[in-house]
């Protein structure tokens, strides 16, 4: 089947525009995806063990505070209203809901707690709930993430007023694959939501999906993109496309394991002093690709039972496995560089 989604997901060309002037070429980033697959774990430990604690990992957890019903047409999204996908629109959780869900994360290790709504960009109404979470759940001594959207003039700003650590907004590919997956937004606005997230003070959560049935060439190119913003994110997800049936992606011929664990050395190794976190699809590893991961210089993951809508590892197997690798977790872990600002 072709790796391409349904025609109704294609109708945009986005413009191709570096971020700021490239500091790590394109081609300097193939050049590292090609690399014999020993020499590339190598260089990423080597550079992973120069910034953070080889054997620790950040435990974060994700709730979908609001799910379904986005007008956007991500061709990777369940959540996304024009598929059918078994998703139904809900409003936005209570505030007491959250609350819970955040000190459960908390009690089980989580040191992070992101916070996720399917919204195209929030409204101030909605915006003003998300303001009272994200104080509450501070209040817990968390870090807190939210990912709500595209952010308007000024609600950044609200955000940081409230006390947000982070906020989430994945570039999702490279430019040119772009319009291949989305056709309801362009690149240029999540530039700009990233822009206004960083005038705002707000730390940077940003990375994307693979799988979707881009080249390496086009791996590299995504990599480029965030590893040349400046500064790079603080944290990158690096997400493996679940599969859900109803959605265009769905039957995409699916990456190669080892692939995937090119692309988390390659963002190790270009971004040296970020969190590079293994998020969606870490069900479909099995225990032997994350530990690959790990080795390669992910030192974060989305930890709980759900990842918004779909599958994620449960708490007791990710447990159970850190112990097997005998990893320990950043709560417990005392290493004074587990905080350091990318360059």
């Amino acid at each position: 089947m072709s790796s391409q989604p349904s025609s109704q997901a294609v109708t945009f060309q986005a413009p191709v525009a570096p971020i700021v002037p490239t500091a790590w070429p394109v081609d300097d980033v193939l050049a590292l995806f090609n690399l014999p697959f020993n020499e590339l774990m190598f260089r990423a430990q080597t550079v992973h063990r120069e910034n953070f604690d080889p054997s620790e990992v950040e435990l974060a957890t994700l709730l979908s505070i609001k799910t379904g019903g986005c007008p956007e047409d991500c061709g990777y999204c369940p959540q996304a209203a024009r598929y059918d996908t078994g998703v139904t629109a809900q409003k936005i959780l209570p505030l007491e809901e959250v609350l819970a869900a955040a000190r459960e994360a908390k009690s089980h290790g989580a040191t992070r707690f992101c916070m996720g709504a399917a919204w195209r960009e929030p409204k101030d109404r909605d915006l003003e709930k998300v303001e009272e979470m994200v104080r509450e759940v501070k209040a817990m001594g968390m870090e807190t993430c939210a990912t709500l959207g595209m952010l308007g003039e000024g609600q950044a700003e609200k955000l940081k007023n409230a006390g947000l650590d982070y906020y989430n907004h994945n570039l999702d590919t490279a430019p040119e694959f772009y319009s291949n997956v989305i056709s309801t937004r362009d690149y240029q606005n999540r530039i700009d939501t990233l822009g206004r997230v960083r005038g705002a003070g707000i730390k940077v959560c940003c990375g994307g999906i693979v799988g979707m049935g881009e080249s390496r060439l086009q791996r590299a190119g995504l990599i480029a993109q965030l590893c040349n913003m400046d500064p790079y994110p603080e944290s990158v997800p690096v997400n493996n496309l679940v599969q859900v049936e109803g959605t265009p992606l769905h039957g995409t011929d699916p990456i190669d394991p080892l692939e995937f664990v090119r692309t988390v050395a390659v963002a190790r190794i270009t971004m040296p002093k970020a969190r590079v976190r293994l998020s969606a699809g870490r069900r479909e590893m099995g225990e032997a690709i994350q530990a690959l991961c790990f080795v390669a210089g992910a030192n974060s993951i989305f930890y709980g039972d759900k990842l918004l809508t779909t599958g994620n590892p449960e708490a007791v197997a990710d447990q159970e496995l850190l112990e097997k690798l005998g990893m320990h977790t950043r709560s417990t872990a005392i290493d004074a560089r587990c905080d350091v600002t990318p360059q």
